[in-house]
């Protein structure tokens, strides 16, 4: 995924959905690149020759053979590091699915989620697939909270649905239900996440100077430990990365779910505005693999069934 060498390696339908998220952690085996320094592969080389949709990426990826990706690698079950340090989850799958349709790697970089954009930006990636919602306001390059123009946007590729859910300590609510309840308690969220964006939306409508503490961290996992060690009131995140903790952390011991999730919205893969010719490659791609049944078997493996997308749409979020 990550590795690098002179030889490259690699490896909602509603607000109310319930998307029953597996336990179990599948590893993804790495494959192969050859192509050292100028040596060409025959089996490389029919691999993107024979790959359905390989005539349709731009002429200098097709030719490298790879297509970098930035990505928060700490987000399970969307992706995060297995036991053995392997890169695994819902989008490192279907990076795999989409690359055979390409004829190339998707190869998973890790960065913090508030600089995925700006590495798309300078050129560090290719794409970023990190469970990012497709919003109008990271299409037009808009800034969520201050409303101001901070770039030129990007476009989204959509892949999935989901909504975001609050969680808190198992067995202490604090008779937190509604984002309306966390009026004069502190959350933890992930920096530049929808759920970051929420909270301080919600905290604006808190009444008699009760406004939500917010406490914003660079992955989920730590905010998670803060609240685990009740640094906090509750949590939030999208709900299957909620729903994956509450079903992991601590044996299931650790945190519950309260309420019902909102906010449901297409995940997007973000690519470039200025390098449509790749988005309408990763969408076609994307629609291969729907159709294929690939798609199914990787959003059924990671048992996320209820955010399945019919079609990959452009730039669906609102």
């Amino acid at each position: 995924m990550t590795a690098r060498s002179i030889c490259r390696k690699t490896a909602a339908k509603s607000a109310k959905s319930r998307i029953a998220v597996v336990g179990t952690i599948a590893v993804v085996g790495s494959l192969l690149l050859s192509g050292c320094g100028d040596q060409t592969d025959d089996t490389e080389s029919n691999t993107v020759s024979n790959a359905p949709l390989a005539d349709k990426l731009p002429k200098d990826i097709r030719d490298k053979g790879v297509i970098k990706v930035g990505s928060d690698i700490a987000y399970p079950p969307v992706e995060f590091k297995d036991k053995s340090g392997n890169t695994v989850g819902i989008d490192p799958d279907l990076g795999e699915a989409l690359g055979k349709q390409l004829g190339v790697k998707f190869e998973f970089e890790n960065g913090t989620f508030d600089t995925l954009l700006g590495g798309l930006r300078s050129k560090r990636y290719q794409i970023a697939m990190s469970a990012m919602t497709d919003t109008k306001n990271r299409q037009e390059g808009v800034d969520e909270e201050t409303g101001k123009k901070v770039g030129d946007g990007v476009d989204f590729v959509d892949y999935f649905t989901a909504g975001v859910s609050i969680y808190t300590k198992k067995g202490d609510d604090q008779g937190i239900k509604t984002w309306a309840d966390l009026c004069g308690k502190k959350i933890v969220v992930q920096r530049g996440t929808v759920s970051h964006d929420l909270a301080k939306a919600e905290s604006k409508k808190c009444k008699g100077g009760k406004k939500i503490s917010i406490e914003q961290f660079d992955n989920d996992q730590q905010a998670q430990t803060r609240l685990r060690s009740g640094g906090a009131d509750a949590g939030s995140s999208d709900f299957p990365v909620a729903a994956y903790a509450v079903k992991t952390s601590g044996g299931g011991k650790d945190f519950q779910l309260v309420g019902e999730q909102v906010e449901a919205a297409p995940y997007g893969i973000a690519v470039s505005k200025k390098n449509p010719e790749l988005r309408d490659a990763i969408q076609a791609a994307l629609d291969a693999i729907i159709k294929n049944g690939d798609y199914e078997k990787i959003i059924k493996k990671w048992g996320v069934e209820d955010g399945a997308v019919e079609e990959a749409k452009i730039n669906g979020g609102k």
